[in-house]
């Protein structure tokens, strides 16, 4: 069944919820769904429902509530992304990717060697086209929520947004080409489910020393994804994967 989150809270009532928008072009031009076909339906605090369509046009769709569901597919442990932006459509990969992996959040944030600038006028443009991906990929893989996307911010005010986590991570080129390095292995069995991951990724070129030293400084860790030198837009991808292994597959093989 093809998911639709219903984000309105009017949109909901106690027998039914009503969709509108470009999720009723779905339905009724891209499904082709007739009165009867099941749908599911997420709100805005992940409460789920599968629901029966009873009346469908071009402009609204009404689906009768049959059951409340609970599901368990968010990942135990919370964790932003920020990233340093990258060159064309890479963000938009990072968020469609990252998105399906289970990221909580995504902050972009300018970094010394970002070479592309996203000014305010086309930063609003970017965050319509940023929320769609996101919400098509929560659906796309049956997600409860839909990440957030903040805005984007400098160095130093990432470094202040950091503080409100419970483990800040960076991934470090320079710690895959050490022989006394730090796994992300090691950083992931120190970490407990319900716990807050920031975990900041650079552009292209990766870190400048200064950064490094800022970032170490406030209290994040470097570590590597393994011995080769990831591109930025597979580093976030690597990252959500092994957490999902660690703490969602992991347990079940042992």
């Amino acid at each position: 069944m093809q998911r639709y989150f219903i984000l309105e809270d009017e949109q909901w009532s106690d027998e039914a919820v009503t969709i509108i928008g470009d999720d009723v072009h779905h339905i009724y031009r891209v499904m082709r769904s007739q009165p009867g076909d099941q749908i599911i339906c997420t709100g805005r605090n992940g409460a789920t429902a599968i629901c029966a369509i009873e009346a469908i046009s071009s402009n609204q769709v009404t689906a009768r509530i049959m059951e409340w569901v609970r599901q368990d597919v968010e990942l135990p442990i919370n964790v932003t992304i920020a990233q340093g932006l990258p060159k064309g459509d890479k963000f938009e990969l990072i968020l469609q990717k990252g998105t399906e992996l289970g990221a909580t959040s995504f902050i972009p944030y300018k970094a010394e060697r970002s070479i592309v600038v996203w000014d305010e006028k086309k930063m609003r443009k970017k965050q319509q086209r940023f929320e769609k991906i996101v919400k098509e990929a929560s659906e796309q893989s049956h997600r409860s929520l839909i990440p957030t996307i903040q805005d984007s911010v400098t160095l130093k005010q990432l470094l202040e947004l950091s503080k409100q986590y419970d483990a800040c991570i960076f991934a470090y080129e320079e710690e895959a080409r050490s022989s006394d390095f730090q796994s992300f292995a090691t950083v992931l069995k120190k970490l407990q489910r319900g716990m807050n991951l920031i975990i900041c990724i650079g552009p292209e070129g990766g870190f400048s020393e200064n950064e490094a030293k800022a970032l170490t400084e406030r209290d994040f860790q470097a570590v590597r994804f393994g011995p080769r030198i990831l591109r930025t837009e597979t580093a976030a991808i690597y990252a959500l994967a092994s957490i999902s292994y660690h703490f969602e597959e992991l347990e079940w093989d042992t």
